[in-house]
């Protein structure tokens, strides 16, 4: 039984790839990876634009979310446009030189993309459980984070480019990635930490900052139940829009990440390529959901984005259901930790 690496060549295949799937799978491959790419480059397009466009959403936090935005453009013009065209041939036709390039390019931007995600974890978790003052979050923090996610993708996507691992081609070979498959020491080596700081290390910082976000949210929202026993309306919306970003990232990245680990661990497991590829095509599609839960659940942000996409017109300008409060879960938090100072005090 071969396993996934060994069905075809990035650099010699010219012919489909018949064995592995019908031209006719190919195509529909080709049309859903075409439609995640093209919505993806114009929702993030949007969000570079709209925030260039309006001085007052350009806040400390908003670096990391057009960051993000920068990220997945990059995955979705670099990775999503190269693989729906291959995809639609039914063979990868860029060669292994074409094949190095966007596995790098893949890598980098979704890399720097992940740790993004997980600045913006830890900027909302300093915000909102130290909205007193006690830790402040500004511009150069968030410069730095930004600077911290690029420097980290590049110094860990760069060394297959010098020899120490590789970029193969993956799932039902129409497009590469780092290669999880080969048993060779100084590839397993270099696999192993990259998981580990490129994946592993993320993941931890989102769980840990979100979690420890909800318990605060949780400690602070008990003290104020209203006499009826209901909790407040804007602790359910933040409650809500982490719950919402965690199972979104959960989703589009722990199966890929799953499936690197298992094949890591075990030399002689092997995965069909067409169910390898739908891990593949999840992570892929968090160029989409990605502005969706990070910008557009923003209510500031929404009140400029949907004006600039519908010439003017806004249909949730008098929606009066969210108060200005729910802007920012740390302007939640901050009431009441206040209100219950003075509570105390009585």
């Amino acid at each position: 039984m071969e396993h996934l690496h060994d069905v075809n060549s990035s650099s010699s295949h010219s012919s489909v790839n018949t064995e592995l799937m019908s031209q006719t799978g190919y195509t529909v491959l080709a049309v859903i990876m075409g439609v995640f790419s093209v919505a993806g480059i114009a929702l993030n397009v949007l969000v570079i634009v709209v925030t260039i466009r309006h001085r007052k959403l350009r806040q400390p936090l908003s670096y990391a979310l057009v960051n993000l935005a920068i990220c997945d453009l990059g995955c979705a013009v670099f990775g999503g446009l190269p693989t729906t065209v291959t995809n639609a041939m039914g063979y990868f036709s860029l060669g292994r030189v074409g094949c190095v390039l966007e596995g790098f390019a893949v890598s980098f931007f979704g890399i720097a993309g992940l740790c993004t995600v997980g600045i913006i974890s830890v900027e909302r978790y300093i915000v909102v459980c130290y909205p007193m003052g006690a830790v402040l979050f500004q511009t150069r923090h968030a410069v730095a984070g930004v600077l911290l996610s690029w420097l980290w993708s590049f110094v860990w996507n760069t060394p297959p480019l010098f020899g120490w691992g590789s970029f193969e081609l993956e799932g039902v070979k129409t497009s590469c990635a780092p290669n999880w498959y080969s048993r060779d020491v100084g590839n397993m080596s270099y696999i192993i930490i990259y998981f580990s700081l490129c994946f592993a290390v993320p993941f931890s910082i989102i769980i840990v900052s979100y979690s420890r976000l909800l318990w605060t949210l949780h400690k602070v929202t008990k003290l104020q139940i209203s006499d009826t026993g209901s909790t407040n309306h804007v602790e359910v919306q933040v409650v809500r829009m982490i719950v919402v970003m965690v199972l979104a990232f959960l989703v589009t990245w722990l199966p890929y990440a799953a499936m690197a680990l298992a094949v890591i661990m075990d030399s002689s497991l092997y995965i069909d390529p067409i169910i390898a590829t739908i891990p593949v095509y999840l992570a892929k599609s968090s160029t989409v959901y990605n502005p969706i839960i990070y910008i557009f659940m923003n209510r500031q942000f929404r009140g400029y984005a949907i004006p600039t996409v519908l010439c003017g017109w806004n249909p949730w300008a008098s929606d009066s259901e969210i108060t200005e409060g729910e802007n920012t879960m740390a302007s939640f938090i901050k009431s009441q930790r206040v209100s219950t100072k003075e509570s105390l005090k009585e």
